[in-house]
């Protein structure tokens, strides 16, 4: 088959999963999926394999194999069926990422999954935003085990009222979740145009050739390391509960065309929420095997890149979190330092392509009352590279989303943004400079409940190559807009009208010596 062809088929596929997440965004409530876009696509096979994605989020995609593998098994999948789920103990990341699975049906024959997984401004739990500082997983939130939202058509209304009514602001809820089954229905009707235009048989064999090409891919840039064993460790602050650092280690053998990659002896899981399911380290994993893939050359992403590495993880440890440890962090702020640990790993072996730690961190702020909730994440300094400074206020790593715009934020919610800036000289200096954090300012125009998820507030992100640390980030309390406070980097408050929150964000590590 001619590279022209696949790479038109792969192009068509992955317009697929992009148009699905355009429908989404367009169609959704909430400023979490309208403006941040903090929601992924994709399209699996009928064995649960990796068929093609968007450009979304990494920590999303790369769990949903997982998934795919955990729920394949569960139900005997007809035509009109689909599945909803949000369980990190199943594929999952954590609770309010909700994740929609629909089969796709050709003359009665299963032929296809689509995926469609978005986070949701909260999903129930102790406090809204459903992104607190807590140590059970029950106090997050909903826990939805894989059932049926529609069975062959039909709403399963019973699940839907005793489901919606749970959650705050149930009418935003229901909106984003409706557009996530209008993304599904787009990207059906899309797949049925594609096997009606050029035969079931011949888009399975493009799909297998696909595979086949990008395992070779991947297969080439692991032959490429030198042959051996590559360690490195480095830390999380603290769970929110007990301050000690929380080790997490990783060792990467490369031998021949394979890869193992082994966290076992990464720290026991914690009492706080900073635990990260197996499928958001196999997440990191993939976006990491995949950036360094994309420092070759453009490659469809698709099962077959997987299928070279080897990831090892012990359960109930803090890469490979068991019910019913909290997980809410480890989605966001684990998945982030098991990047860097790996990409630290990874330096001794591609030393001429990796780049000093980022800001480590998605900075995640959660507010609200009974009625309304709101979450956003707030960008950093991105780690300078080989031959280039680090980009400065970006989101990085496992976060691919988009900033809230201060005028929607402002328009929603009984809030206002004071200050939204670049923090100055935040990046490590180096031969090549580490990108700047963010300062974002929040003033509250009502009483709300705040709840800051943030790393890298003790452990500063490291250079390499002789470049400086990015500085850390801060978090600040101005009660009344005067008394100052400074917070730990996780905690729950309360704040008052008047009260304003000031992040500071990291900034990215330096590259190489200045000279």
């Amino acid at each position: 088959m001619k590279a022209i062809e696949l790479e038109i088929f792969n192009h068509l596929l992955s317009a697929i999963a992009e148009e699905m997440g355009i429908v989404l965004r367009k169609s959704s409530f909430s400023p979490n999926i309208r403006e941040r876009c903090d929601f992924s696509c994709a399209i699996f096979d009928e064995k649960g394999e990796l068929v093609s994605q968007a450009s979304h989020i990494p920590v999303h995609l790369g769990a949903m194999p997982e998934t795919m593998k955990s729920i394949l098994p569960l139900f005997n999948w007809n035509s009109g069926d689909i599945v909803i789920t949000n369980d990190p103990f199943c594929g999952g990341t954590h609770l309010p990422d909700i994740t929609l699975i629909k089969p796709i049906f050709h003359k009665n024959k299963l032929t296809f999954f689509l995926i469609v997984r978005a986070h949701h401004a909260d999903i129930g739990g102790k406090y809204a935003g459903s992104m607190a500082v807590t140590t059970h997983i029950e106090e997050e939130g909903i826990l939805i085990k894989p059932t049926y939202l529609i069975r062959e058509g039909k709403f399963e209304k019973e699940f839907w009222e005793n489901f919606i009514t749970k959650l705050r602001n149930p009418r935003e809820r229901e909106g984003d979740l409706k557009a996530q089954i209008a993304s599904l229905l787009r990207g059906e009707m899309r797949l049925n145009e594609m096997v009606k235009k050029y035969g079931l048989l011949k888009l399975k064999e493009v799909i297998e050739e696909l595979k086949n090409y990008s395992q070779r891919a991947m297969e080439r840039l692991i032959e490429k390391a030198p042959s051996g064993e590559y360690t490195f460790i480095d830390y999380l602050d603290d769970d929110g509960f007990e301050n000690r650092d929380i080790p997490i280690k990783v060792k990467i053998i490369f031998k021949g065309k394979k890869a193992l990659v082994d966290f076992s002896e990464s720290a026991s899981q914690v009492k706080g929420c900073v635990n990260a399911p197996k499928a958001v380290t196999y997440s990191a994993v993939y976006y990491v095997f995949l950036s360094l893939l994309n420092t070759i050359g453009e490659y469809p992403i698709n099962h077959g890149c997987f299928k070279p590495i080897e990831i090892i993880t012990k359960p109930a440890t803090i890469v490979s979190a068991t019910y019913p440890s909290a997980v809410a962090g480890g989605n966001v702020e684990t998945s982030q330092r098991i990047v860097d640990v790996l990409l630290g790993a990874l330096s001794k072996a591609f030393p001429e392509l990796i780049p000093a730690a980022s800001c480590g961190t998605m900075n995640n702020i959660a507010m609200g009352n009974e009625k309304i909730a709101y979450y956003e994440t707030i960008g950093g300094g991105m780690g300078a590279r080989p031959g280039k400074d680090g980009l400065s206020g970006v989101h990085t790593h496992m976060t691919n989303t988009l900033n809230t715009p201060v005028e929607a934020l402002e328009h929603d919610y009984p809030l206002r943004i004071e200050r939204y800036a670049i923090r100055k000289n935040s990046g490590g200096r180096g031969k090549y400079k580490g990108g700047d954090g963010l300062i974002r300012e929040y003033f509250f125009l009502a009483p709300f409940t705040v709840t800051i998820l943030s790393e890298r507030r003790k452990h500063n992100p490291y250079g390499l190559f002789g470049g400086r640390k990015g500085k850390k980030g801060r978090n600040i309390l101005l009660k009344g807009g005067k008394e100052r406070i400074n917070l730990p980097g996780k905690v729950n408050l309360f704040v008052k009208r008047g009260d304003k929150i000031i992040i500071e964000t990291p900034g990215g590590g330096g590259w190489g010596k200045e000279e």
